[in-house]
Order: C-alpha cells, then structure tokens, then sequence
C-alpha cells in the first residue's frame, strides 16, 4: 500500500471524525427550532404563526453573524498547524469581542423592527393579533442574540483546534432543557402560569444563556485546551485580529443572506401560484432541503478546518488531498438523501403536514425528485464555500453566490414556473440551476487557485507585535 492511499485514508478518517461531532451539534439546532415550532403549535394557530413570521425576520440577520464568527475555526486550524499558539488564544479573544459587537448590533436591529412591526401590515396578510405576537417574541428572542454569538465564538475555537465534542454535548443538552423549559413556561407548569408566545422566547434566552456558560466552563477547564488559550490579563492588542475575522467572515454571512433571501424570495413565489397545495408543498421542499443543508454544514465546516490546517503549514499536496476528500464526502453524503426523497417522499411529506392529500402529495412528489437532484449541487456548492474559506478566498466566493441565487436562479425560478407553467416544480427547478452554476464555480476556483499557485500565503500574525 503505497503512502498516496494511506495518506487518502487517514484524511477520510478525520473528515468523519471532525464532521460527524459538527453533523450532530447541527442536527441540535435543527431539533431547537423544530420543537419550538411544533410546541408552539399546540398553542394556537396564531401564535404559531406569529413565531414563524419572527423567526423569518430573526434569522436573516442572524445568518450574517453565524457567517462572520465561522471564519474563526479555519484561522484558529490554521495558526494550531503553523505552530502559534498564542495566536489561537488571541484569535479567541477578538471572537468574544466580535461576538459582543455583532450581538450589539443585531440586538439593536431587531429591537427597532420590533417596536415597528405594525408598519409592515401592508406586506403580511397575517391580522393585528399575529403582529402583536411577533412584536412580544421578537423583543424578547432578540437578547438571545447576545449568548448565542458568544457560545458560537467559543464552539469554533474548539472546531478549529478539532475538539468539537464539548460543544456537540451541550447543544444536546440545550435541546433537552429547551424542551423541558417550553412545557413549564409556555403550557404553565411547576406553579408557573401560562405564558404562550413570551414564555418560548424566556425558554430561547435561558437555554442559550446556558449553552453559552456551560460551554466557557468546559474550555477553561478542560486540559485539551490549556496550551491554546489566551491569558485573562492581556495588554496585545487585538484590534488587527478582529479585523481579519470580520474581512474573512463577513463575506461568508453575507453569502448566506444571499441564500436566505433568494429561499424566502421564492417562497413569494409559491404563494403567487395560489392555492394552499403549492405553499404547503414548497414549505415541505424548503423544510427538507434546509435540514440537509444543515447537516452538510458539519462536512463543510471540517473541510475549512482541514484545509486551514494544510494551509497554515503552506503544504499544496495536502490542501489539494483535503479539498477532493471533503468534496467527495460531501457529494456521496447528499446522494445519499437524495435517494430518500426519491423513495421516500410521499412518507415525507406526510410526515411533515399531518396528513394525506392527493393534490398535495402530486405536487410534493415532482418537487421533491426535482430537490433530490438539487442536492447534489447543494453539497457540492456548501463544500465549495467551505474548502475556500479555509485558504481564506471569501470576496470573490461572495460574489459568485450574488450571481448564482439572484442573477441566476430566481429569474429562472420565474422562466419556468410561469412562462413555461411548471409552476412549483420550475421554481425549484431554477433554484437547481443557480445551485449548479455556484458549485461548478466555486470548486473550479479552489483547484484554479491551488494549482497555480495563486492562493494567498499563509501569514502568521506575530503579537507580541500588536501591544
């Protein structure tokens, strides 16, 4: 067995063993906001609407914080491997400053959308009841932000030093007590009255308040992270670090609100179609779609780690060898899925809307081949994203995603769902095609810039300089 084959082996074997810790943290997020939604439900109607309405606005800004901090895991990968250990201290630090700024500035954000609701009664058809719902959820679901943006600083610290178990058990365990806090708080129990919609935020703030602790003990006292962490008492100056974070991250939440728009953009769509069968089919595609995304997050994010790392040690070979692997797992991962919605779509849908209705499961199940194949593009286009933030290429990425979901795949999404009439099949069909173009672009930068050597060097930040 020759060293090329040992060498694709153990990469596979650390793909898996970074990823699947990531994959299971992710499917936590996915449970945190399925069973808020399912549990409100049992509320009323109207507060479940209220809660969705909420968190459409809620994640667009969330997505562009999420985005920024992620950038930190392949910079902190990158310095571990360059042998600066000092720096992935600092480079922590100047996330939990981060953290308090994007925090800020979110929470302000929501806060003024929150007191204005009832200004954009024009754009829901939702009544007066529903908007004063959203307005007591938002204002308070919008101080989660601040313990939410620190665990995420913290988590990917321990992502990009590979020890990515701590955060995946807390998530769990934030789940369980997110759970365990709606039954007392929204339904009144334990002598608490009753509070529906508020009591879910409370729930939100105090789960992620824990998560966000809990997560800070663990590192701090955790010998795996003893020689990495910085000093409490520090005079560096960390200023040039966070700006590096936000100049590489920030384009990465930005290319995730170009998704989030260009999602919500043709959900407008299926609800110009009419009828409540395309809306409910759409949010059955969407739903779906949106966990497998999530889940192919976990690939992505090793991908950027291990590609930091191979970046830090300036090693081409190996950049090259994880960039295939992870694209590789990331195509075979999202084949896998779309194997099961071609079987097992009508089971889905089911699933998903409670019931069986033929007009519905018609269009569910050409959507729903047509997402199948939408898959593989999807894994390889979030590979894409990831492998190339780990040689810190984010701009022109950011640019090829605006093209891709705007420029691309919306106007097809309109072509082919009323020119051509496919309805809510040529929408997700259009959706597929900007999918295409954004993968096929983004993993031809990654090997163009590899293989002519025209990916930026790794430059290891010296602190002791920035006092």
């Amino acid at each position: 067995m020759n060293n090329n084959t040992l060498d694709r082996k153990s990469i596979y074997f650390e793909i898996f063993n970074l990823s699947w810790p990531i994959v299971l943290s992710q499917i936590g997020n996915i449970a945190f906001g399925f069973s808020n939604i399912y549990m409100v439900g049992h509320v009323n109607i109207t507060a479940m609407s209220a809660v969705s309405v909420a968190n459409s606005i809620f994640i667009v800004f969330l997505v562009l914080g999420m985005g920024t901090i992620a950038a930190s895991a392949p910079l902190i990968a990158s310095s571990k491997a360059a042998r600066s250990y000092s720096e992935c201290g600092e480079i922590l630090r100047s996330a939990i400053e981060l953290s308090f700024i994007i925090a800020f500035i979110i929470t302000s954000s929501l806060l003024i959308i929150s007191e204005n609701i009832h200004l954009l009664n024009g754009f829901f058809k939702e009544s007066e009841e529903v908007l004063d719902l959203v307005q007591v959820y938002l204002r308070l679901v919008a101080i989660s932000t601040i313990p939410y943006m620190l665990f995420l600083a913290v988590k990917q610290f321990g992502d990009g030093l590979s020890i990515t178990k701590p955060a995946m058990i807390i998530t769990l365990m934030g789940v369980v007590l997110n759970i365990f806090l709606n039954i007392v708080l929204m339904y009144g129990k334990l002598s608490f009255p009753p509070m529906g919609v508020k009591g879910l935020a409370l729930s939100t703030i105090i789960t992620r308040s824990f998560m966000a602790i809990a997560l800070i003990i663990v590192v701090f006292n955790n010998g795996g992270f003893k020689d990495f962490l910085p000093p409490l008492i520090s005079r560096f100056n960390t200023w040039p670090v966070l700006v590096k974070i936000v100049k590489i991250g920030l384009p990465g939440g930005i290319q995730l609100f170009f998704e989030v728009g260009a999602f919500t953009a043709a959900g407008f769509m299926a609800m110009k179609l009419g009828g409540t069968h395309y809306v409910a089919a759409h949010a059955v595609a969407h739903t779906l779609s949106s966990v497998t995304y999530m889940l192919a997050m976990g690939i992505s994010i090793a991908g950027s780690i291990l590609v930091g790392k191979a970046f830090g040690n300036n090693d081409k070979s190996k950049i090259l060898l994880a960039g295939k692997s992870v694209i590789v797992c990331g195509v075979l991962f999202m084949a896998f899925w779309a194997f099961v919605f071609f079987v097992f779509g009508e089971d889905l849908t089911i699933l998903i809307v409670g019931h069986s209705d033929p007009e519905l499961m018609s269009i569910s199940r050409a959507v729903l081949i047509v997402v199948g194949i939408y898959q593989l593009f999807d894994g390889l286009q979030v590979v894409g994203l990831g492998i190339l933030r780990g040689i810190e290429d984010v701009n022109k990425p950011t640019i090829i995603t605006l093209v891709a979901y705007w420029l691309v795949a919306l106007p097809c999404s309109y072509v082919f769902g009323f020119y051509m009439d496919y309805k809510l099949t040529g929408i997700w069909l259009g959706l597929m095609v900007g999918l295409m173009v954004s993968a096929i672009l983004l993993n031809y930068r990654f090997f163009r810039l590899v293989l002519t050597g025209k990916m930026s060097q790794y430059q290891s930040t010296d602190l002791k300089d920035l006092n």
